[in-house]
């Protein structure tokens, strides 16, 4: 989920009309322990570099990975680009947030855009220090990439790619043409089989509407997770349709299942001058009012889905320490403010007690 920062901003989906047939394939079993629940925290590195304090439900200043560990965390999500213009989210930020989370005992999963910025279905920009290369040489260079990142940060779960539904690395690697596309995905997964095979790779695609087609155009590719990602403002209101698409994947193509993103505000006021996201009623979900009890309801009830079939993996809350950090009249700071894990004193909200399952 990029973080855009102006009016009139939309979610660009490449909608693909192409039915695929459902095959049954052996089903996957995931042990309560192994289940994810993830945070992504990619901007805290900037929140932190402006001196801002963050305080924990009891109102004591605290590190934000140490108030989602005792919360119940147990996993970070981490975005890195190629070579970001201003340094955050590059290579060196990256591999010290992981070893802070390695530290207190965290799993460490991270989200590779291969981009020098936001990828995602209506952008998937290539790397400046690519812009030139052949087919052959992208192909050497994603493997060359993909390895480094592992041997250095060995983390738990890698994505090969940010919501890759139009495809990443355009224009070689774009969805029409898929040859390509799958080539480019399968030199990530190689470096990653060769360097560490614990390691769980996930393929990621922003929401369910064009999912079956995706993944049927991965089947000879060798991952381990389909990660999904769901808003409601973007991808629907209907938990129902949400866990019967959820459960078709891993019925469908023998993989676990991870709600890879999602977010939820706690109000629809903000606490700067940029646009956000999500600041009207229509937006929510009935039965889900924008109120830190609403929020926290929310984020349970995708818990609860995250888990609740046979292939089910957990999910990842995105965006929870994205607050107003620029203050009150910045114009180009958190459009996601109101969607945070802190209210706008930075305290932690109720929502973090999901964790825990309270």
């Amino acid at each position: 989920m990029p973080g855009i920062q102006k009016k009139g901003w939309f979610f660009l989906l490449i909608v693909l009309f192409i039915s695929c047939g459902k095959t049954e394939t052996e089903q996957i079993t995931i042990s309560v322990n192994s289940q994810v629940q993830a945070a992504d925290v990619s901007f805290l590195p900037q929140i932190e570099a402006a001196n801002i304090t963050l305080y924990n439900q009891s109102g004591q200043a605290e590190d934000m990975l140490t108030t989602l560990k005792k919360s119940g965390c147990n996993t970070i999500r981490l975005r890195l680009w190629y070579t970001p213009a201003d340094g955050y989210s590059g290579f060196s930020e990256v591999k010290t947030m992981a070893q802070r989370a390695k530290a207190l005992g965290l799993k460490v999963w991270l989200t590779v855009h291969y981009s020098d910025t936001w990828a995602d279905p209506g952008a998937q920009t290539l790397p400046s220090a690519w812009s030139s290369c052949t087919f052959a040489s992208l192909k050497d260079s994603v493997y060359a990439y993909t390895q480094r990142i592992m041997s250095q940060m060995q983390p738990d779960y890698i994505q090969i790619g940010n919501e890759i539904n139009s495809g990443f690395l355009w224009p070689i690697g774009r969805y029409d043409n898929m040859s390509q596309f799958t080539a480019l995905l399968d030199k990530g997964i190689k470096a990653v089989r060769a360097t560490n095979a614990a390691t769980k790779i996930i393929l990621h695609c922003a929401g369910t509407t064009n999912a079956n087609w995706l993944f049927s155009q991965f089947t000879s590719l060798d991952y381990d997770v389909i990660g999904i990602s769901y808003y409601p403002v973007f991808h629907g209101k209907d938990f129902d349709a949400l866990k019967s698409s959820l459960k078709s994947l891993a019925s469908t193509f023998g993989k676990s299942v991870v709600i890879a993103e999602t977010a939820y505000p706690f109000t629809l006021e903000w606490n700067d001058w940029t646009n956000n996201i999500v600041g009207t009623s229509d937006q929510l979900v009935n039965g889900y009012p924008a109120t830190p009890t609403g929020q926290h309801d929310f984020v349970a009830k995708i818990k609860e889905i995250s888990c609740s079939y046979t292939g089910g993996l957990g999910f990842c809350y995105w965006g929870g320490e994205f607050i107003a950090w620029k203050g009150s009249t910045a114009t180009n700071g958190s459009n996601w403010e109101n969607q945070a894990f802190y209210d706008f004193s930075n305290k932690a909200l109720p929502v973090l007690n999901v964790y825990n399952g309270k």
